[in-house]
């Protein structure tokens, strides 16, 4: 099984933003115990703080891997061309977010991509993730 994680802008400074809302830990540390964890799965990672960018990785892995784990961060709630893009492909997306950003900012209660995804899980921190992995396993 071949799952890949695709993380949005600002996300490559977990550890050092906003430790109150999400956490002290970074997402490299963080990823290195899911791989531990779920060694069975071909577990990749990608980050980048440019809208293009994820959508072209998006592309590049939508019709060959089994799951994609996106947390676009703040296009989730911009982006019509991320929400398209998830639309688009074959391959099934479990939009994530750290923080519930329905306790959070009116704005961030829209989602483009939910409308395209199979499912989301929202506020459990950095263990959404290992949430959405295990949604794809079992």
């Amino acid at each position: 099984m071949k799952i890949m994680i695709i993380n949005g802008p600002n996300l490559n400074l977990l550890g050092k933003r906003e430790t109150a809302v999400y956490g002290s830990e970074t997402f490299e540390s963080y990823f290195h115990q899911l791989q531990k964890e779920f060694y069975t799965v071909a577990l990749s990672y990608f980050q980048s703080n440019i809208e293009g960018e994820l959508i072209n990785k998006i592309q590049e892995v939508g019709f060959d891997y089994d799951g994609i784990i996106l947390n676009a961060a703040a296009y989730t709630h911009t982006s019509v061309g991320i929400g398209d893009v998830v639309r688009a492909i074959a391959t099934p997306v479990i939009e994530v977010h750290i923080s519930n950003t329905f306790a959070r900012e009116e704005f961030r209660h829209h989602s483009f991509i939910a409308p395209h995804a199979k499912g989301i899980v929202i506020g459990f921190g950095l263990n959404s993730y290992r949430l959405a992995l295990q949604s794809f396993i079992l």
